[in-house]
């Protein structure tokens, strides 16, 4: 019996999902968007020109996810390296694509029932845009479809520092330190992402080898897709692509071949998206 193909899925996209298995797509998808500089250089343009081309990119990538039932994506936006060692000019346009991505995006958010979170260390970013993400968070909030969660003033070795202090900080108002105790359950407990499973899927666009100091944690089982595309080329059809290799790997998670049954159990820790709850943590 040949499997249904989803509403809103191009011709192109349906070639590739009649090739997958529905009952094994990945729980969570994360992407490591790369390329715009390059793909506007080829083209003799600003790097902004990049930039801007990749938000089409983001439109088509996120409505795929959520045509094909994709509990969680999550996008690599802008690091914070990118904060910190970019020219001025070029944060500034980010910050401003940003708002006018939020603004418009949110309409097509909820007509495909997608709630926005994000994660990063938010508190650092101008007020005003911080108010944006407000704004577009609570306009999605009632949305119960896939979680789109934009990694923005993210840094993996951050993000680990702050769940640390936030553990030692709970710590300390339950009795002082001598009740510490960390495991890894406490260090998952206190991530920017401990609303969302742990990653199957990380995709790279433009055919780095690197994580680029993203969700190195959460990462530690994901498999790892690389892809020449450069993100403002990649379209819903690469990211299908990506999860039919994915569905033709073994997932061990450190045990034997044939063991490979546990991988989309439920009982596998960190499984299920949950709606976030507040910690003091770097994030907003």
């Amino acid at each position: 019996m040949q499997a249904t193909v989803p509403a809103g899925l191009d011709r192109k996209e349906a070639e590739v999902y009649l090739r997958l298995d529905s009952k094994r797509l990945p729980r969570h998808i994360a992407i490591i968007m790369d390329g715009n500089g390059r793909w506007a250089r080829r083209r003799h343009l600003p790097r902004i020109a990049g930039h801007r081309a990749g938000v089409s990119s983001v439109r088509s990538t996120v409505e795929t996810a959520a045509h094909i039932g994709i509990p969680a994506l999550t996008l690599y936006a802008f690091s914070e390296e990118n904060w910190k060692k970019r020219p001025a000019s070029e944060v500034s346009f980010l910050m401003g694509l940003l708002c006018r991505y939020l603004k418009a995006e949110v309409p097509t958010l909820n007509k495909n029932n997608i709630r926005l979170e994000y994660i990063g260390r938010l508190h650092e970013l101008p007020p005003s845009v911080q108010e944006k993400m407000q704004w577009a968070r609570e306009a999605t909030a009632h949305n119960a479809g896939m979680v789109l969660t934009l990694a923005l003033n993210y840094s993996a070795r951050t993000e680990l520092v702050d769940a640390f202090r936030s553990i030692v900080d709970a710590a300390a108002r339950n009795g002082g330190l001598s009740h510490l105790e960390i495991d890894e359950d406490a260090v998952s407990r206190h991530l920017y992402t401990r609303h969302l499973p742990d990653p199957d899927l990380v995709v790279r666009t433009s055919g780095e080898m690197r994580l680029s100091n993203f969700l190195l944690w959460q990462l530690a089982y994901a498999e790892i897709y690389v892809t020449p595309t450069l993100w403002p080329e990649f379209r819903g059809v690469h990211l299908l692509e990506g999860i039919e290799e994915y569905q033709k790997r073994e997932r061990r998670y450190g045990g034997l071949a044939g063991d490979a049954s546990q991988a989309h159990s439920s009982d596998h820790p960190r499984t299920r998206v949950s709606a976030p709850h507040a910690v003091k943590t770097g994030r907003s």
